[in-house]
């Protein structure tokens, strides 16, 4: 089991939901605010830790079993994601799908850190 926050599809209502096979959600979080956060050509968003001029990233974090993360959650991300280890804003460290250097300089991103919140950015579209 490892504590997976999740801060697009994945999260209750999302597309890729169903993905967590039934995983319990442990708590809605914040990130720590470090985090520079993109929609990807609005089809889902991403998160990078940055040095200077971060931001919160709200989410959900699920007790995930290893099995379910590597045989459902993570072959259904998109390329330009990787797993990483982010910090909530406790202090806590969480696994997480981060955005992939190679595509940190893409057209395709939108800062959307102000926002801080996929869904209230969809619902903003």
């Amino acid at each position: 089991m490892a504590l997976m926050f999740l801060n697009g599809g994945g999260m209750r209502g999302g597309p890729l939901h169903h993905q967590l096979q039934g995983a319990p959600l442990v708590r809605i979080a914040y990130s720590a605010p470090k985090y520079r956060y993109y929609s990807v050509g609005d089809r889902f968003p991403a998160m990078r830790e940055v040095a200077t001029d971060g931001h919160a990233v709200l989410g959900e974090v699920y007790d995930l079993p290893l099995a379910t993360l590597r045989d459902h959650l993570l072959p259904a991300e998109p390329p330009e994601l990787e797993l990483g280890v982010i910090e909530l804003d406790d202090g806590t460290a969480c696994l997480a799908t981060v955005l992939r250097t190679e595509f940190s300089g893409t057209g395709d991103l939108m800062d959307i850190s102000e926002i801080g919140d996929w869904r209230t950015y969809l619902a903003g579209l």
